[in-house]
C-alpha cells in the first residue's frame, strides 16, 4: 500500500489478536509501530518480532483510560520513533450479559475502556497532526453498533459513540488533511471471541451459531482486520474520511 513507509503508528491493544496482526503488517509496509498495551511482557515480545522485519517497534505499558498516562506515552513515542502520523484505536473490553443483569460498575469499565480511552487518545494525538497539518486515524468499533447485539447494550452504545465520534472529527479535521475512518468487526477469532464461547453452556454450538450466521461461511480472522486498517492508514485511502465499514463476512450489509 502507498504511504505508509516510514509512518509512525500508534496501536492501542497492539499485543492482542487484532492489534497484533496490525502490528505486524504495518511492518511489512515499512511503517514504524508503537504498541500500546496493558501487558508489557506481550507487548515488548512482538516488539521483537517488528524489529526482525526491519522495521522500528516500540512497546509502552499504557493504560487508555488514564489520561496523564496517555500524555506521556505519546510523549515517548515522539521522542523514540518521530511524530505521530497514525493512530489505530482498537483496544477493547466487554462482557455477554443482558443489560437488567448488569450492574453500574460493569458499565463504568466498559465506558472507560471503550469510550473514555479512545477520547483520550485522540486528544492526546490530534494536537500534533493539526499543527503538522496531517494525519490518519482508524477506529475500531463493532458490527453491535451498526445493528445492536443482544447481551451488549452498554458495549454497543459505546461503540455507537465512536461512530458518531469519528464522523464529528472527521468534519471538524478535513481541513487539516486528517482522516478518521471506522470499521466494524464482526465476530473474529481474537480472545475476546474465545472468553464469550468457552463461557457458554455449549461452546462449540455458539461457535457454530456464529459461523451460520455469516454468509461467508466462517470466522473473521484478525489479519482480515489488519488488511482494512492498514488500507485506511495508507494513502490509497487519502479521500476517504468519515466513513464506516464492516469487516464480517456479509453479516450485516448495512447502506
Amino acid at each position: 500500500m502507498r504511504g505508509l513507509k516510514d509512518q509512525v503508528v500508534i496501536v492501542t491493544g497492539g499485543a492482542g489478536g487484532i492489534g497484533s496482526a496490525t502490528c505486524k503488517r504495518l511492518a511489512q509496509e515499512g511503517a514504524k509501530v508503537a504498541i500500546f498495551d496493558l501487558d508489557l511482557n506481550k507487548a515488548q515480545a512482538l516488539q521483537q518480532e517488528l524489529e526482525a522485519l526491519g522495521t522500528q517497534a516500540l512497546a509502552v505499558a499504557c493504560d487508555i483510560t488514564q489520561s496523564d498516562a496517555v500524555s506521556t506515552a505519546v510523549a515517548e513515542v515522539e521522542q523514540k520513533l518521530g511524530p505521530i502520523t497514525g493512530l489505530v484505536n482498537n483496544a477493547g473490553w466487554d462482557i455477554f450479559k443482558p443489560f437488567v443483569q448488569t450492574e453500574p460498575n460493569e458499565w463504568q469499565k466498559l465506558i472507560q475502556i471503550n469510550l473514555v480511552g479512545m477520547l483520550n487518545m485522540h486528544h492526546a494525538v490530534l494536537g500534533g497532526m493539526v499543527a503538522r497539518k496531517g494525519g490518519r486515524i482508524v477506529n475500531i468499533a463493532s458490527d453491535a453498533a451498526r445493528v445492536g447485539s443482544s447481551g451488549e447494550a452498554v458495549y454497543a452504545a459505546c461503540k455507537g459513540g465512536l461512530l458518531s465520534f469519528s464522523k464529528t472529527l472527521a468534519r471538524e479535521h478535513s481541513r487539516h488533511n486528517i482522516t478518521l475512518n471506522v470499521i466494524c468487526p464482526g465476530p473474529t477469532e481474537t480472545a475476546l471471541l474465545a472468553g464469550v464461547t468457552d463461557a457458554a453452556p455449549n461452546p462449540e454450538k455458539l461457535r457454530e451459531a456464529f459461523t451460520k450466521a455469516i454468509p461467508l461461511g466462517r470466522l473473521g480472522q484478525p489479519d482480515d482486520l489488519a488488511s482494512a486498517i492498514s488500507f485506511f492508514l495508507s494513502d490509497d485511502a487519502a479521500f476517504i474520511t468519515g466513513q464506516v465499514l464492516s469487516v464480517s463476512g456479509g453479516l450485516t450489509m448495512n447502506g
